[in-house]
């Protein structure tokens, strides 16, 4: 297969190109399967990948560029499909049911919004994800502008007894499936 990834020069770690292409393949195949089929790749599972590094892989921005543009042809396909058989009343419910679990978040204190990770584990930075949280709640509840960007690229410095990485991750899902539902 060939792709139009550019390689990383010198020794810089990348992308395992292997690893990307099967992934790409496979997305490919879940694409190309007729819409009433099974599918195999979500849009949730192209937000979630994760690939080795390699000196000489793909170039990881360049990669996740693709990777976002992918997510949101296959999200549009999923809310197509749930459209088509379940109708508009149903996407309004399921988009309706995702701002309301994200508020629910939202209301609790600063510093509390999450789980906190183990005794002698690192979570994410609880200020930073609370200042993350902030400009989500402004976005529902007053139009501020947020985007898939902001949310896409957001990262949190590692910190002792910080909030769990696995309930902040899907909160930022969510959060990125209404800022594409609503668009």
């Amino acid at each position: 297969m060939s792709t139009t990834f550019p390689r990383s020069k010198n020794k810089k770690q990348a992308y395992n190109a292997a690893q990307v292409d099967a992934f790409l393949a496979e997305a490919r195949e879940a694409y190309n399967q007729d819409a009433a089929g099974k599918v195999s790749v979500t849009a949730a599972d192209l937000r979630r990948i994760s690939f080795s590094l390699q000196r000489g892989g793909y170039s990881a921005r360049h990669v996740d560029a693709a990777l976002d543009r992918l997510e949101e042809v296959f999200f549009e396909r999923e809310k197509q499909s749930i459209l088509r058989d379940g109708g508009q009343e149903e996407w309004d419910a399921m988009v309706q049911q995702k701002i309301e679990d994200v508020r629910s978040r939202l209301i609790r204190p600063k510093k509390s919004r999450f789980s906190r990770s183990g005794l002698f584990a690192n979570g994410y930075n609880r200020s930073q994800v609370d200042a993350l949280s902030d400009r989500v709640a402004a976005y529902l509840d007053e139009g501020v502008p947020l985007t898939l960007t902001e949310v896409r690229d957001a990262t949190f410095f590692p910190e002792k007894r910080g909030y769990r990485e696995d309930q902040v991750d899907f909160f930022l899902d969510y959060v990125i499936d209404i800022i594409l539902s609503v668009r």
